[in-house]
């Protein structure tokens, strides 16, 4: 019951995708009689958690749900965490999803409206710091990327 209360919060910094879908929900176990949610963020500094953590909170004691929250560093959050259905929802969405690339980091990023590889990068940082900002030379639309972590 606690996990599908759960899968149901939505990322606060993408509504489309859940912190389950994300794979920031880690784990739900019970310690000393009280449910004990572990998350891992998805990277150390990420400004997003604390709403996570309240929206957790949040929900669990809606559903008169005592509960704490855990958060682990080890393993790193990795993009490879996400679903495939997450990564779809990114695209649907217009972000486009991480693609795991370990011959090179210089790569066209497909743009999620025309689906044209034919971008190029304008920052490393777009509007979060977990997304690079590319411009599609094809529409010539701006589109955020999911980095690979």
């Amino acid at each position: 019951m606690v996990w599908d209360l759960l899968r149901q919060i939505p990322d606060p910094e993408i509504p489309v995708i859940t912190i389950s879908d994300l794979g920031v929900l880690r784990d739900v176990s019970m310690e000393n009689g009280k449910i004990v949610v572990t998350i891992t963020p998805t990277y150390s500094g990420c400004p997003a958690m604390k709403a996570i953590e309240l929206d957790i909170l949040s929900v669990l004691r809606e559903n008169g749900i005592d509960a704490k929250i855990k958060t682990v560093y080890s393993p790193a959050w990795t993009t490879d965490w996400m679903s495939d259905e997450a990564k779809e929802k990114l695209r649907v969405y217009g972000i486009s999803p991480p693609i795991r690339n370990p011959k090179s980091e210089i790569r066209n990023i497909v743009c999620p409206r025309c689906n044209s590889s034919n971008s190029e990068l304008i920052s490393q940082f777009g509007s979060t710091a977990c997304k690079a900002l590319y411009r599609c030379k094809d529409c010539r639309e701006p589109f955020d990327y999911f980095k690979c972590h």
